[in-house]
């Protein structure tokens, strides 16, 4: 899922968390929960249900810290893998980033 501006607050577990992404499958709530607690952050996590109750295949993942925006803290180049390096927009939508080609002709 793209970063997007929007800052979204609700409850997950019955903690007051911001929102990271929701409608996500398990793999990728697991990559996220791995990258935000490395760097610090409590993350919680639920499955969602439909109008009846009923759970989804689906995943709301968020954080606790209310202030935190994935969008600005990746952006200004404040998380970083276990690797050491900086995590980019590609690396946190999980795409291959291509290297030799500056980042404003990507999308060419």
């Amino acid at each position: 899922m793209a970063l997007k501006g929007k800052h979204s607050i609700a409850e997950i577990n019955g903690v007051r968390c911001t929102i990271i992404e929701n409608g996500i499958g398990k793999e990728r709530r697991d990559f996220l929960t791995d990258l935000l607690s490395y760097n610090g952050l409590e993350v919680k996590s639920e499955q969602e249900k439909d109008k009846e109750g009923n759970p989804l295949e689906a995943f709301v993942i968020g954080v606790t810290d209310i202030l935190f925006n994935p969008t600005i803290v990746v952006y200004q180049q404040k998380l970083f893998r276990k690797d050491g390096e900086v995590v980019t927009a590609a690396f946190w939508e999980q795409k291959k980033a291509d290297t030799e080609i500056p980042y404003y002709q990507v999308s060419r």
